[in-house]
Formats: C-alpha cells, sequence, structure tokens
C-alpha cells in the first residue's frame, strides 16, 4: 500500500491569507482539514498538499480582485505551488454586486472573498475551496486529475452566497457573485464577523470601567432618583440611543479611525470599510452597556434601600424603578466612559478600525508555512 502511495502524482495547493491576520485564522484552520475534502471531493487518486503562506500586511486595495491575482500568480510561481488560493478580509464587488470568489485557469490561482460568505466563512470556505482547486485543474488541463463534470454552476448549489457565475469560460476566468439586496446584508455581517467584534470589545476595558465609575458616583445622588422617576420610556429610549451614538462617534474622532478615500483606496472601499467600523464599535458598545446595565442594577440593590428610595421618590417602588433608574444611569455613564477610551492603548482602539491590520508578529499563534501532505 505504501508503494501504491508513492506512485500517486502530488499536487500542491498553496493557501495564501492577506492581510495575515483574521484570513490566517481561517487558513489554519482549513489547511488542517483541507486535504480530506480534496481528496473526498475532488480526486483520491493523487497525494494532495496542502502548505499555508502569508500574503501582504496591507494588500492593494486600488486593484481589486485582479491585483490579489496577480501577486499570488507569482507567489506560486516562486514557491513551485500547483495551485494558489487566496483568502482576504478585502470586501470586492463586481458588476454593482459582492464578489465572493474568482479563478483564473490560465494563472492557476482563485481568491475568496470571506466577507462575502456571510457569518459562517469557515463552513462556506470549507465547501468552496474543493471546488475552486477542481475547477482551476481542470481548465487548466492537468493530466494528474481525471475529467471532472463539474459545471461551474454547481457552486451556486453548494455555497448558498454564490448567486451566479460570470466570465469566459474558455480562459477559465469565472467570478461568482453574490446576490444584489441579501448579498449586500450578508457581505456587512461578513465585514463585522471579520473585524472580530470581540477584540473590540476586550480592548475597550477602560472604557466601561470609567462608565462604571461614572454609574457608581451617579447612584449616590438622589438628584437621578428623581431624574428616572419623571421620564418616560421614549425620553429613556432616545438618551440611550444619543448616548451610545456619542460614544461610537467619539471613538471613531478620537482614535482616527475614519477611512478617507485617497489614490491607493477608492471611495466604495472606503465607505465600506467606515460602515465595517461603525457596525463592530455599534455591537461592541452595545454588549458593553448591557453588561454596564446589569452591572449598574447589581450595585443598586446593594447599595440603595427600597425604604430610602421610597422615600425620595414618595411612593411605593418594584423592581421596575430599579431597572429603570439602571437604564438612565447608564445611558449618562456610557457618554463618562468616553473619557476613560482616551486611556486605552491606541494599538487596541485602532483593531476596531476595518482597514487596520497589526504587524502578524504581535498575534500570531499558529503553526503557519508548515505542508499538510495526504496519508
Amino acid at each position: 500500500m505504501t508503494q501504491s502511495k508513492r506512485q500517486r502524482p502530488e499536487i500542491v495547493v498553496g493557501l495564501v491569507a492577506t492581510p495575515p491576520d483574521y484570513p490566517a485564522r481561517v487558513a489554519a484552520r482549513l489547511a488542517a482539514e483541507l486535504v480530506r475534502g480534496l481528496t473526498e471531493r475532488v480526486s483520491a487518486d493523487v497525494r494532495w498538499t496542502v502548505r499555508e503562506g502569508w500574503g501582504e500586511v496591507a494588500p492593494r486595495r486600488d486593484g481589486g480582485a485582479e491585483a490579489l491575482l496577480d501577486d499570488l500568480a507569482r507567489r506560486r510561481a516562486d514557491d513551485q505551488w500547483d495551485i494558489g488560493i487566496c483568502l482576504t478580509d478585502l470586501p470586492l464587488h463586481a458588476e454593482r454586486v459582492p464578489l465572493v470568489a474568482q479563478t483564473s485557469g490560465r494563472r492557476r490561482v482563485a481568491m475568496v472573498s470571506l466577507p462575502a460568505l456571510g457569518l459562517h466563512q469557515l463552513r462556506a470556505a470549507r465547501t468552496a475551496i474543493p471546488h475552486l482547486v477542481s475547477r482551476l485543474l481542470t481548465d487548466a488541463s492537468d493530466q494528474r486529475l481525471p475529467p471532472a463534470d463539474r459545471a461551474p454552476a454547481e457552486m451556486t448549489r453548494r455555497v448558498p452566497t454564490v448567486h451566479r457565475v460570470i466570465g469566459e469560460a474558455d480562459a477559465g476566468e469565472r467570478r461568482y457573485l453574490a446576490s444584489g439586496l441579501i448579498g449586500r446584508a450578508r457581505l456587512l455581517a461578513g465585514m463585522v464577523r471579520a473585524n472580530r467584534p470581540g477584540r473590540a470589545l476586550l480592548g475597550l476595558s477602560k472604557l466601561l470601567v470609567g462608565a462604571f465609575g461614572t454609574a457608581a458616583f451617579a447612584l449616590t445622588t438622589d438628584t437621578i432618583w428623581q431624574m428616572g422617576d419623571a421620564l418616560d420610556g421614549l425620553r429613556l429610549t432616545v438618551i440611550m440611543l444619543l448616548g451610545l451614538t456619542a460614544l461610537v462617534a467619539w471613538l471613531i474622532v478620537a482614535h482616527d479611525l475614519w477611512e478617507k478615500p485617497d489614490r491607493e483606496t477608492p471611495t466604495e472601499l472606503a465607505r465600506l470599510f467606515n460602515l465595517g467600523t461603525i457596525l463592530t464599535l455599534t455591537l461592541a458598545t452595545a454588549v458593553s452597556y448591557v453588561v454596564l446595565f446589569v452591572g449598574t442594577v447589581l450595585v443598586e440593590a446593594l447599595l440603595i434601600d427600597t425604604s430610602v428610595l421610597e422615600q425620595t421618590l414618595q411612593r411605593p417602588v418594584d423592581l421596575t424603578d430599579y431597572l429603570t433608574l439602571a437604564w438612565i444611569t447608564s445611558s449618562l455613564a456610557t457618554v463618562g466612559g468616553a473619557i476613560g477610551s482616551g486611556l486605552e492603548n491606541e494599538e487596541t482602539v485602532r483593531a476596531a478600525a476595518y482597514g487596520y491590520h497589526p504587524q502578524p508578529d504581535g498575534w500570531r499563534d499558529d503553526k503557519g508555512g508548515q505542508p499538510h501532505s495526504g496519508r
């Protein structure tokens, strides 16, 4: 059996992540299982080898998918891979709809835009990549792989995010497009997923501490008790939304997270980056607000006796009054938390900007560059 395995031809697939941040984490998980997927779904008659690699920390923004494919083609030739696959977190478009993937049989490379895959990116990439590899080898007329009767439209059935396939079939240049409205919504959700809002939430720890301090101080004054009793639900909701909006705006302005269009960054891409940053910060601050609200309720239960609150409000009180007091206190404290955000490490806060990527040495904990071979 060992002899028969040695006789099988080898096909090397290079899996490149650019930038080497979130895409590298997806690539590391894919590389560990891609050999089995290629064996089961493409061909068991060859020996598959998957190699991981890093792309540019700041990939070219003005060239779109073609620039990524050109860079990948040079990398494939230099490293002597048979096929090159690029995973990127750049949101790309073609014909005014999100671009999910693009293949080039001539260059024997393909790219996948992770945000266009939506929230379940690893699962979708796990399904899409074997198809892309098979398509590339077929278009390149690789004799090591038996001819496969796989139409490009099969991708639309296997990967729900792909709505249609366009391109030059003879040249092997194909683009896999998402749908219009649903595809754009999925792209935005995928951008937030790729931007890792949990990292932004953990990075705003000092903001949360500052907000807790403001809330604790506010609870010691009966003025805030009377204010909470006087305001109705609509005004409390408006105050909450204004506080969260002001906090997000402060974070963007104070830490220069706004992406400006320039020669290297097209206007549409800058707009998407800014929208991704806003959505990420909104989600992170909303979760912080919930944590602050729960903490404020607990502090109220410890500090404010029911009889004291009844004496101030001059009426019987119940749980609703405590929740209302926590609501107004948390809303006002979010503004005070903005002061705490100014104490955060600049690198930590800037990680919330979609277009910002730290140097890989700062986070890498995976064994990149190691081959994964079929057994």
